[in-house]
């Protein structure tokens, strides 16, 4: 069955472009065909990093949206990454609830997973505890990602009703670990790919490959669920 991954959270800044992407150097390391989308229009993140793989989408433009359905039907064997927007919610859900998105997918023979991507703060709880209400009917998956890379403890989350919720409605629950401060700025201006850092001399030394590999090993870990 292939994969549709929606990539929110709804808040900015609490890394959901990094969790795009580095689920696609994920697919990309592991040999599994994807086509990213990226719906954030004012950073454009996802389709900085990984111009090959991902292109941008205009969320409120249903011709643009649509475009990633017509990418499945015309190749099925692909699974999808979307890297949506910071509060983007109410026009996506417009238009997923009046194109039945989600019962066209089920249709195609594909699972649709709704990654929630976390900082430590209340915002994210109560907007996770939103997704859950809206999707506990439909066939998704939610993907709850609790980011060390914007939050120390998420130990008030994990003691929350929505934490409670999610284990009742079956959501997996993952950990992105927290990524060296140096590299994530090398990265960022050197628009390198996970890859790139891992393995390019001229933009990091032996110790940041290295622990770019650790990373990258640690948060592949956490998609074990995947495969």
């Amino acid at each position: 069955m292939g994969k549709v991954h929606f990539i929110g959270g709804e808040k900015g800044g609490v890394g959901k472009s990094m969790t795009a992407r580095v689920l696609a150097q994920y697919y990309i390391d592991h040999e599994k065909a994807f086509i990213g989308f990226d719906c954030d229009a004012s950073h454009g993140t996802f389709s900085r990093f990984y111009q090959a793989y991902a292109s941008p989408v205009v969320i409120g433009d249903d011709e643009s949206l649509d475009g990633m359905l017509t990418a499945i039907e015309a190749d099925p064997g692909r699974d999808l990454i979307i890297d949506l927007a910071a509060q983007s919610a109410l026009r996506m859900n417009h238009w997923i609830e009046e194109t039945d998105v989600f019962g066209l997918l089920s249709e195609m023979g594909m699972q649709v997973l709704w990654w929630h991507v976390m900082d430590d703060g209340a915002d994210s709880v109560a907007l996770l505890s939103q997704v859950l209400e809206r999707y506990q009917a439909q066939p998704v998956e939610v993907v709850v990602v609790q980011n060390y890379g914007r939050g120390e403890s998420f130990s008030r989350f994990q003691q929350s009703d929505a934490f409670q919720q999610s284990k009742v409605q079956g959501a997996t629950l993952i950990e992105l670990p927290k990524l060296h401060a140096k590299l994530t700025q090398k990265i960022d201006f050197n628009n390198a790919s996970f890859w790139a850092v891992a393995n390019d001399r001229t933009i990091m030394n032996i110790a940041e490959r290295q622990r770019m590999r650790v990373w990258l090993r640690n948060a592949y870990h956490q998609f074990g669920f995947l495969s």
